[in-house]
């Protein structure tokens, strides 16, 4: 249901990435405080977020190269200045 939502280009950024925080944020730290999260569950996370915002955001134009590119995880977490998933559990 989200994935058609996070496609729409008439549906404004903003508005995508106040519903990520508000759905599937809220849904996956529900009862966070009773996990015992390892290495690898943490690495799971954080994979999970990065694919979310990269279909939030789209891909960007490269004029150099003159093609389409996704965003690198640098180029994310620039653009989006809210704690990461991993960080709200804490």
């Amino acid at each position: 249901m989200l994935q058609k939502v996070f496609k729409n280009e008439n549906i404004s950024k903003k508005l995508k990435l106040r519903l990520k925080n508000t759905t599937i944020d809220k849904t996956l730290t529900y009862a966070s405080e009773t996990w015992t999260l390892t290495k690898r569950d943490r690495m799971q996370l954080n994979i999970f977020e990065r694919k979310v915002y990269r279909r939030i955001l789209g891909p960007l134009y490269d004029n150099e190269k003159e093609n389409w590119r996704i965003l690198t995880n640098k180029e994310i977490y620039a653009s989006v200045t809210k704690p990461t998933i991993i960080e709200t559990i804490r």
